[in-house]
């Protein structure tokens, strides 16, 4: 184990967590109050804006604020360089940000004016938002870039208590809550990151933009390919079963989405982990080590999460949603293999190869929605979560396959499948729909998550220990 690029990695993981954190934390205290003030078509429209966010952003910026934060890494020793960098980034996507708004305008012809403004100024800010946190990132300032993320999210919760719940201000509020808080995050890391200090029109060059953009653009199939592995569940919900269905699958997701917290504060701080490593001499071996880290987290996590599901729902959800326990597990089997796919995406960006996230992204998301379409009139809400198991489990093989081009790992397999048994006893165990049961499944959740990061916990308890020894 290469401790020095694991403290590195750890250090990395707890500042990026308050990130990461806080806001899946605001998500769980916004969603009693979006279930409870906003009707269910309302709060499935809500969530159709959210997600057609996700769709429409990444094909409109060519997501070149990926190829911020991977240039930033290789210049953070040369100013004029990341002047360079930063001014041509946003010569691009302040005026195709211009145009998206004008197209997102008409994307919504049954709406209200006012509606749609604000639904284009929430576009245009989350499009900012995402700039500037990959810039920040890309500067080393990543707790600046968490503390934008805090930011973020008390404006989120703050404004929705006002415009929602005060002010029954209803889906406009909702929407507008979210243009105000990247707003504010967005002027924060602006200002921390002194971010005028590298805007200099004399820098602009065509030529920069054209490396950046052969970086960055193979990124957009992967994301719209996301997207389709995300969200079209949602939208063949809403043709084949209403948008009221769609409000049941939206809320289905919210506890898996905790899993995801984890996922995404390891591969935030992975994907600079792994850039500034790639040239390592034993790479292949700390990359190994790496996989089996992420492994036992996430199945950890997965492990408490199943047990501990029914009780957190009873605690977050309002209204009338109790179909959505059953579709649990299989989210959350999902979010598994989503996390063991995105440290191979890690991998991938390290070595520079954009492409092939795309392409493997892309099978999978064809995959989705084969599956999807050709299940949902048989088996309704399952067809949406188990379609989304499937894709990120052909997901995971192709890429386990596919990165062998660029580098060997080691899989410890006896391990994985005795995991994989584990979590499927838990399964059966959840779908008995008993109190009891359920009580001994999250405390048995808990310790084999102790078990299985015995290593990783002991590593942050010396760290923690050591630190605690340095102030006295």
């Amino acid at each position: 184990m290469n401790t020095k690029r694991s403290t590195e990695l750890i250090n990395s993981s707890i500042i990026l967590a308050v990130g990461t954190f806080l806001p899946k934390l605001a998500s769980f205290v916004i969603l009693p109050i979006l279930t409870a003030y906003l009707t269910k078509e309302e709060y499935g429209s809500y969530d159709l804006i959210v997600v057609l966010a996700s769709l429409i952003l990444p094909a409109a910026t060519l997501q070149i604020q990926t190829a911020a934060f991977r240039f930033l890494i290789m210049a953070r020793e040369k100013e004029e360089e990341k002047k360079r960098i930063i001014t041509n980034i946003f010569l691009v996507m302040v005026p195709v940000s211009v145009v998206m708004l004008a197209v997102v305008y008409f994307l919504f012809p049954s709406q209200s004016v006012t509606l749609k403004v604000i639904v284009c100024i929430y576009f245009f800010a989350d499009a900012i938002y995402g700039a500037m946190g990959q810039i920040a990132r890309g500067l080393a300032r990543n707790v600046d870039y968490s503390v934008g993320a805090i930011i973020n999210s008390i404006g989120n919760v703050l404004f929705l208590l006002i415009l929602v719940m005060k002010l029954s201000a209803g889906l406009k509020g909702a929407v507008f809550t979210l243009f105000a808080a990247y707003t504010l995050a967005s002027f924060f890391i602006g200002y921390r990151i002194r971010i005028h200090r590298y805007f200099d029109l004399s820098a602009r060059d065509p030529q920069m933009i054209k490396k950046m953009l052969a970086y960055s653009w193979p990124m957009v199939p992967n994301a719209m390919s996301m997207w389709v592995m995300r969200a079209s569940d949602r939208f063949v919900i809403s043709i084949y079963m209403g948008v009221t269905a769609n409000a049941v699958y939206a809320v289905a997701n919210k506890v898996p989405s905790i899993l995801t917290l984890a996922q995404n504060t390891f591969s935030l701080a992975w994907q600079e982990n792994a850039s500034v490593s790639v040239n390592d001499d034993n790479v292949g071996e700390y990359y190994s080590d790496m996989f089996r880290n992420i492994f036992d987290i996430m199945a950890g996590f997965m492990s408490f999460l199943i047990g501990g599901a029914p009780i957190i729902f009873s605690i977050l959800i309002r209204g009338d949603y109790s179909e959505a326990l059953n579709q649990i597990p299989v989210l959350l089997m999902a979010m598994l293999f989503f996390g063991l796919s995105s440290f191979m995406g890690g991998v991938y960006i390290a070595f520079l190869q954009t492409r092939s996230v795309g392409i493997t992204t892309m099978v999978a998301a064809a995959i989705n929605l084969i599956v999807d379409i050709s299940t949902i009139r048989w088996i309704g809400l399952y067809a949406a979560s188990g379609s989304t198991l499937v894709s990120y489990i052909a997901l995971f093989l192709y890429r386990v396959v596919n990165v062998r081009n660029y580098i060997t790992l080691a899989y410890d397999v006896k391990h994985m499948i005795f995991t994989f048994a584990v979590l499927a006893v838990q399964i059966y165990l959840y779908y008995m729909h008993s109190l009891p049961v359920t009580i001994v499944n999250m405390t048995f959740g808990a310790v084999f998550f102790i078990l299985l990061n015995k290593r990783n916990l002991a590593l942050i308890l010396r760290k923690l220990a050591s630190k605690i020894k340095k102030k006295k």
